[in-house]
């Protein structure tokens, strides 16, 4: 028999390779930083967008005054309410969890609020659903620049930031006008419809996925706050229609909203939140730059309120035309911006945003010489100055709110991050709110003043007043059915020049107000404690 074959073990099998990890998918922060640049302008133009063509709104639908009103009050309020919650949410979930659903959310809400027209309930409820997810938008984005730019740029970040949101806010009247003239009302709405999925694109493309990192903030916290300061902004947003505390609306807003603002405050108190860090802001340059938004909030209606009501009211002007008119500011703040920046990283933000400051205080001077036979050209270069001022002032603020940030060490923890973020933030949109409704009333008080004084040197009898009802009744008199009409016309037109007169001053002593309002800020700059952080030295960062 042959010999048995020695049986050979075989070979062992080699050890299972590992399942290789699928690779993340690549993101390109550039693309991220157009895409909450996206966000940021379309949130702002969805606002700017309701409030110029609300009066359209209304007449398409059949509102009354009152109740459309209500509408753009609405949206701003569910803007309140999101908008300082969000980056707390975001110092623990990251923007990418955040943006891309609230986006999604923002994209079919605006969609169907033209065709819930039929019910005002519904499209009020569509309008909140709308501001909650679109107040997210601008909160994040300086929080993702600022992470995502290499310290180098940070300063053409904010330049950029600057230009979207004073170009969106001052050519929003000409956007709406070419929808309406073009397509129709629907396009307040559609306009999200029609862009948001392209932030979202960016946002899927250049936020990269983070894991969420440390707890969830207090809910119930958070909750009373910005639902409180949410109540108080449509109470400053209606007092000035509503006759403030003689309304019983008003006094119902404004109860609950400090019962539930004092409610957050007592439970941080007893149960401290670890996400809010309230010592952080006991700061002199931090209460100082806060108040600088303010400042910038309040100049810049001297072209959102000022420079529209008085072509709109006095020349009667349509918003096309409007739009014309301010673009002067828009379309040059594109160049400016960049060249502000440039001069930022080589000289002083302090200074930048003083001469800033400065320049627009001054041009509101001269706009306080205005009269009625002013029209759109003759506030272009006006407004051209003012586009210098307002990137001044705006790039200016917002690199000293990031170098205050840096050296203040707002970057050191996730709690005094979101705290600065946070603050900052309301500021901004309660901060705004207030200078609106300050501005309202001053506007109110002064018409109001100024009707009672011309109305005492234009009475019958005077020589003056009959000869001017005389040429206006002979004026009347060929298209009268009869010399009564014709006086009767004679009288409305009187009354009607007399009260724009009135609104025309009243305009007038409100660029004064913006003048010394911004004065008395440039005054308390000088009580800045000397910084140590300067845009040159971020720049040798790596």
């Amino acid at each position: 028999m042959p010999a048995l074959e020695e049986k050979t073990a075989p070979p062992a099998a080699p050890p299972p390779e590992p399942p290789k990890a699928t690779p993340a998918a690549t993101t390109n922060p550039y693309i991220g930083i157009l895409g909450v640049f996206l966000g940021a302008g379309l949130a702002t133009l969805n606002a700017r967008l309701l409030s110029v063509g609300l009066a359209d709104l209304r007449g398409a639908i059949g509102l009354d005054f009152d109740a459309a009103s209500w509408i753009p009050t609405a949206l701003n309020m569910a803007t309140m309410f999101s908008g300082v919650f969000v980056v707390f949410v975001n110092s623990i979930l990251g923007p990418r969890r955040i943006l891309l659903p609230m986006a999604a959310i923002f994209t079919v809400a605006s969609f169907f609020i033209p065709f819930a027209a039929p019910s005002y309930w519904a499209i009020v409820a569509l309008v909140v659903i709308a501001g909650l997810s679109s107040g997210t938008f601008y909160s994040l984005t300086m929080t993702f620049v600022l992470n995502a730019l290499p310290k180098k740029l940070i300063i053409f970040g904010i330049a950029a930031y600057a230009a979207d949101i004073v170009f969106v806010s001052n050519f929003a009247s000409a956007i709406y006008a070419w929808y309406f003239d073009h397509f129709s009302w629907h396009w307040i709405f559609w306009n999200a419809t029609l862009f948001t999925p392209v932030m979202m694109i960016c946002v899927y493309y250049g936020i990269p996925r983070q894991p969420p990192t440390g707890t969830m903030p207090n809910w119930r916290g958070f909750t009373y706050f910005s639902f409180g300061f949410a109540l108080l902004y449509g109470a400053l947003d209606q007092g000035e229609r509503l006759y403030w505390f003689n309304s019983g609306t008003i006094v119902a807003m404004s109860a609950a909203g400090i019962f539930l603002v004092a409610a957050s405050a007592i439970r941080h108190k007893i149960l401290p939140n670890p996400a809010v860090s309230l010592k952080f802001l006991n700061r002199r340059n931090i209460i100082i730059f806060a108040l600088s938004i303010f400042v910038f909030k309040f100049e810049h209606l001297a072209t959102v309120v000022l420079v529209p009501s008085f072509l709109g009211n006095i020349q009667h002007y349509r918003n096309l035309e409007i739009g014309h008119a301010l673009a002067w500011i828009a379309l040059p703040m594109f160049v400016v911006v960049w060249l502000v920046a440039i001069t930022i990283v080589h000289t002083n933000s302090r200074l930048i945003l003083a001469a800033g400051f400065t320049i627009c205080a001054t041009t509101c001077w001269v706009c306080a010489h205005l009269d009625s036979s002013w029209y759109g050209r003759s506030f272009q270069i006006i407004e051209l100055v003012l586009a210098v001022g307002f990137a001044c002032s705006y790039v200016g603020l917002v690199s000293n709110l990031v170098l205050e940030a840096i050296e203040a060490g707002a970057l050191t923890s996730l709690a005094n991050s979101a705290t600065y973020s946070g603050f900052m933030h309301f500021i901004r949109i309660f901060g705004g709110q207030v200078g609106v409704t300050v501005m309202t009333r001053f506007l109110n008080v002064r018409e109001e003043f100024h009707s009672n004084m011309l109305g005492l040197n234009v009475q019958a009898g005077n020589w003056l007043t009959d000869e001017r009802l005389r040429t206006l009744t002979a004026g009347f008199l060929s298209s009268s059915s009869s010399q009564e009409e014709a006086q009767q016309r004679a009288l409305s037109v009187l009354g009607s020049q007399i009260r724009g007169q009135a609104y025309t001053m009243a305009i007038a002593d409100a660029f004064v107000l913006i003048t010394w309002v911004v004065a008395g800020y440039l005054l308390l700059m000088l009580f800045l404690r000397p910084g140590k952080v300067n845009f040159n030295m971020l720049r040798k960062m790596k």
